[in-house]
């Protein structure tokens, strides 16, 4: 048994995502090999080989992969699934944004149902994965001969990498799949000097409480302080204090930090889905009755602009 592990990487980096979905392959057994596609791959290549139970790295290094578009990545995943040369039984990726625009192409060419976000392992074909946002777990048990499987990162501990005493082998792949039905534009990269939301042991999060975006510079200089991540409720994306790509929850990013203030944030169901597995949760907002509490493990009823500013000076 085989199983074929879609690593996630930007910037000629590996991400961390692909080290937590390693875990989750570890989890249910048998040969783990990555598959490593873009242009100009090969030192994400050499640090796939040096993870923690990764038998064998694939590396697609061609133009057609430049950009990670789905429409070209699917092919080259389901063609190594039907070559058969290796029986892969198990195809699966973080569900990241990327994880998620290709598993579902490759699980209808397969004709096979997708598990979406599995956050465990019972055994090679039983999981669990979290449903009603995140109120009830489920137990999906799938026969289907090749189970396409995304998983939630935030669920499993990272693979160590760069700590073995040898290397996983390193096989280059010769084919290129460009259907061309898809060409890429291109791209806006929001820049940082903060821990990416889905990384950061920190987080600092507000929501429609902040009133507008201005106020957010008092989450933005109590995260500088903290070393934290910043994030934000739908409520705070949708009325246009802060781009979409800040916004946690269940339509948003999923985050498991080690602390998670949320400063404003009411606690709709939604939200709740996206950072509940925070391992300490802190709440601030100045209505007790805001779900939020029923989360957290502090929870301080407060005027957010007067605690927020008492903190930073504490800190």
């Amino acid at each position: 048994m085989a199983i074929l592990v879609i690593a996630e990487h930007e910037g000629g980096a590996l991400a961390s995502a692909t080290l937590n979905t390693v875990v989750a392959a570890t989890h249910i057994g048998g040969d783990i090999h990555v598959l490593v596609a873009g242009q100009g791959v090969g030192a994400v290549a050499e640090a796939a080989a040096t993870v923690e139970g990764v038998s064998k790295v694939l590396v697609a290094d061609d133009a057609a992969y430049a950009h990670q578009l789905p429409e070209n990545i699917a092919p080259l995943i389901t063609t190594l699934v039907i070559d058969q040369s290796v029986i892969y039984t198990h195809v699966l990726a973080p569900a990241t944004a990327n994880g998620k625009n290709i598993l579902p192409r490759v699980a209808a060419v397969l004709d096979v149902d997708q598990l979406s976000e599995i956050i465990a392992v019972e055994s090679p074909d039983t999981f669990k994965r979290p449903i009603y946002a995140g109120n009830a777990i489920a137990t999906v048990q799938s026969t289907a001969a090749v189970k396409v499987i995304t998983v939630r990162t935030t669920a499993f501990t990272p693979a160590s990498a760069g700590l073995r005493g040898d290397t996983a082998a390193v096989e280059p792949l010769t084919s290129a799949h460009n259907p061309g039905i898809s060409r890429f534009i291109s791209e806006q990269l929001a820049k940082s000097d903060r821990p990416e939301l889905t990384a950061a042991k920190i987080v600092v999060s507000g929501g429609r409480g902040m009133q507008n975006g201005d106020n957010f510079k008092y989450l933005y200089s109590l995260a500088d302080t903290l070393g934290a991540g910043v994030g934000a409720s739908r409520a705070a994306v949708d009325a246009g204090f802060v781009p979409n790509d800040m916004q946690v929850g269940q339509t948003g990013k999923i985050v498991a930090p080690q602390l998670y203030i949320a400063v404003g944030i009411s606690g709709a169901i939604q939200h709740l889905a996206g950072m509940k597995d925070s391992k300490v949760i802190v709440a601030i907002n100045k209505d007790e009755e805001a779900p939020i509490f029923q989360v957290a493990d502090y929870g301080l009823v407060a005027d957010l602009f007067e605690a927020v500013p008492e903190l930073q000076a504490a800190l």
